[in-house]
């Protein structure tokens, strides 16, 4: 392990899982009071079978290199999810990405967009910055037209955390999962200078992302369903789902495909706003 943003997460991160986890939850017997919360280090060393000033070494950010196999067994002794377990190997043995980010839409990603309505549809770069979207993720999302010549850069993150965006029942729950996207993104460009730039920013101006960012949570995108409510259109109900071009993997095509009675009420708008506008 090179890098030093790396470690430094790297460390904090097993402290954070580690104190997550009390000993009856990994089947060890205690004696007594504990002064602090969650498993010590060496009982976490011993579950993964290795020795306790390795692990210390590991979660105070020294240059160690732990094998695959290490990190499985840690991932094991902490109870890590999928996707936290493949974080965690990220942050240990980080894979060197210094590309510029492309911010290229391949001409047949954007016909999709466009071909997609009434489904909402858009388009994120590297630093979830929002590059293109189609006229249903206007309406639906309250985007500004991309049809102007100089669209404004809106970041999803930034959008949704400072209250610009569409406001549902469980913003908060929605806010924390796109903070820990956003956060295992992060690790894949630790010295990323633009994302350095994002993570202060977001660090003073929103509450919510102080209080989880330092929580080191992280979340894989996955598809799920999604409902929402609009006073001009109604309930909505839509099956959200997730796609990476290959040949681009900074580019993440969100289509929010909308259930039939959703799609023809979504239909009925756009064509009136269409109307209006001319």
């Amino acid at each position: 392990m090179e890098n030093g943003l790396s470690r430094t997460s790297l460390g904090e991160f097993l402290r954070t899982r580690r104190e997550r986890l009390t000993p009856e939850e990994v089947g060890l017997i205690t004696y007594g009071r504990r002064r602090l919360p969650g498993l010590r280090r060496e009982e976490v060393a011993q579950l993964a079978h290795i020795g306790t000033s390795w692990y210390t070494s590991l979660e105070q950010g020294r240059s160690v290199n732990p094998s695959e196999d290490v990190l499985n067994n840690i991932a094991r002794a902490l109870r890590l999810t999928e996707d936290e377990r493949q974080h965690l190997h990220l942050l240990a043995r980080p894979v060197q990405q210094d590309r510029e980010a492309d911010l290229h839409i391949p001409v047949g990603i954007e016909r999709m967009i466009q071909a997609l309505g009434p489904h909402p549809a858009f388009v994120l770069g590297r630093y979830w910055d929002v590059l293109m979207w189609n006229q249903a993720a206007e309406l639906v999302f309250r985007l500004p037209s991309y049809a102007d010549t100089e669209p404004e850069c809106i970041n999803w993150i930034r959008y949704l955390l400072t209250g610009m965006g569409p406001r549902v029942e469980d913003w908060r729950t929605g806010a924390k999962v796109l903070i820990a996207q956003f956060r295992a993104d992060y690790a894949r460009f630790p010295d990323d200078a633009r994302f350095k730039q994002l993570i202060e920013e977001f660090m003073q101006n929103s509450q919510l992302f102080r209080e989880i960012w330092p929580l080191h949570e992280v979340q894989a995108v996955a598809d799920h369903h999604k409902q929402r409510y609009d006073p001009r259109i109604g309930e909505m109900e839509f099956e959200h789902v997730t796609l990476q071009p290959p040949g681009n993997p900074d580019l993440k095509v969100m289509i929010y495909t909308a259930s039939a009675d959703t799609s023809v009420r979504l239909q009925r708008v756009l064509e009136t706003l269409e109307t209006e506008a001319k």
